[in-house]
Parts: structure tokens; sequence; C-alpha cells
């Protein structure tokens, strides 16, 4: 399949696990994709090996998305490279745990400053090129934890349940130019950071999975790709829950 031929994606903290995936799924299938992501180690090593597999299909850029105005001028400069933009992927996100009669200021702002301002920064910087594009496509990365909360991560809980509101509100107001603005809630997926768990933590998690698994980068992705996708131009300001029924 090439659904994305002529179509420009960004996708933010793009450098490994979903936004990496996510990042590769679009080039599979004929997409242009500008790979984000704060390393430039990391960005750079996986627009390449996005490259050996669909050549010329990826350009990695390194960015703060908590940095408003290097933000915009990242949006400056991947229009100019890429002529527009399509699509645009809100992944980029950090966690800084800890129970909130300890958390110390800097973990609230890290958190809430990368996760829910990084989105801010990044549609303000493609929202016009977005009102003129073709099926244009704004996809947030929320998490289960903001639909259900979590001990120890009231930082990362809210940063993520503010993405929601985020994101019903930005498909409000760009629903007269047709850009549609979903969010996404992966629920415990396989990751570098999953891998650091213990078997008792893993149990526990399993625990609480109706499908008694946890999910692939790759069942992101493939939800990435079908709400950017011209088959759902008629789903707008909508979260779905990708987490094998933990919120059922």
């Amino acid at each position: 399949m090439a659904r994305f031929t002529d179509k420009v994606a960004v996708v933010t903290g793009a450098g490994r696990g979903i936004g990496s995936e996510i990042a590769r799924a679009f080039a599979a299938e004929g997409g242009k994709v500008a790979v984000v992501s704060r390393s430039e180690g990391s960005c750079g090593a996986a627009a390449d090996s996005i490259n050996a597999d669909f050549p010329d299909s990826a350009k990695a850029y390194a960015i703060d998305v908590s940095d408003h105005d290097a933000v915009q001028e990242l949006g400056k400069q991947i229009i100019a490279d890429f002529g527009s933009v399509n699509i645009l992927v809100n992944n980029a996100g950090v966690t800084r745990d800890g129970l909130m009669m300890r958390m110390k200021d800097d973990d609230w702002d890290t958190v809430l400053d990368t996760n829910l301002k990084g989105a801010f920064n990044t549609v303000k910087a493609f929202q016009r090129t977005l009102m003129k594009a073709t099926d244009p496509r704004i996809i947030n990365i929320s998490s289960v934890i903001g639909l259900i909360g979590n001990a120890g991560q009231v930082n990362y809980a809210a940063s993520k349940a503010g993405l929601i509101g985020f994101s019903k509100s930005v498909a409000r107001e760009l629903a007269g130019r047709k850009v549609t603005c979903n969010a996404i809630a992966p629920g415990f997926i396989v990751t570098d950071m999953t891998d650091e768990l213990n078997d008792a933590q893993k149990e526990g998690i399993l625990g609480n999975i109706p499908l008694k698994a946890m999910g692939e980068t790759e069942d992101i992705a493939n939800l990435v790709l079908f709400l950017a996708s011209a088959e759902a131009r008629y789903i707008t300001g909508q979260v779905i829950a990708c987490d094998g029924g933990m919120t059922m």
C-alpha cells in the first residue's frame, strides 16, 4: 500500500520506541517524514535506518519541543525542506515519576512543558500550512494514564489528560478548514522502558489488562496510520484507547 504518497508527516519523539515506529510506518507507505527528537543522535539514527529501507524518505531534526521559539523556527525549516506538511504527530514525551508530596517543581514543569506545551508549540508552528494541505491531520499521543490516573505520576497524568482537552479544542477550532485532530491513548506498550521492569512488575501490569498481553509499537503505528488516512476523514475530536481493554 502507498496511502501516503506525496504526503509529508512530522513525528515528534521519533528517535526511538513508538515515535520511531510511526515514522517508519509512514515511510513504508510512501510518505516523507520529518523525524524529530531532542537528541541529534537518536533522530539521526532513526532517519538513517528508515532511509536504508525507504531511500530519501526521512530527514532528522534535533529540537527540544518545549522551546517555543525554536519550534517555530523548526516549522519554517521543515516547510522549506519539504514544501508542505499534511500530518503532525505529537508523540514527544518524558516522565519524572514520584509521589506528589516529594515531587520537585522542576519535575512537574519538565513533564508539562514537554508533553503538553510541546504539542501547543508544534501545532502553532504548523497549523497554517495544515489548513492549506490535502487531508490535514493532527494526532496527539496521550496515554491511558491521562484517562485513569496513576499514583506517582501526577505530572504525567496531568500532561496526558491536558493533551486530550487540547485535542478536542483544536479539533473544534480547525474543523472549518477540514483539519482533523484526534488523540490516541496507548496502554502498556513494549518499549525500552518496559524492558526495565522486573517479572513481578510485569505480572502486576498484565493482571490489569483483559487481553493479558502488552501492546507492540506496531499497534500504535497502525492506529496512527488509519487516523492519518483519507478513510478517517470524518473522525475528529476523539480519544481512542489502544490498551488491551484496560479502560473498557
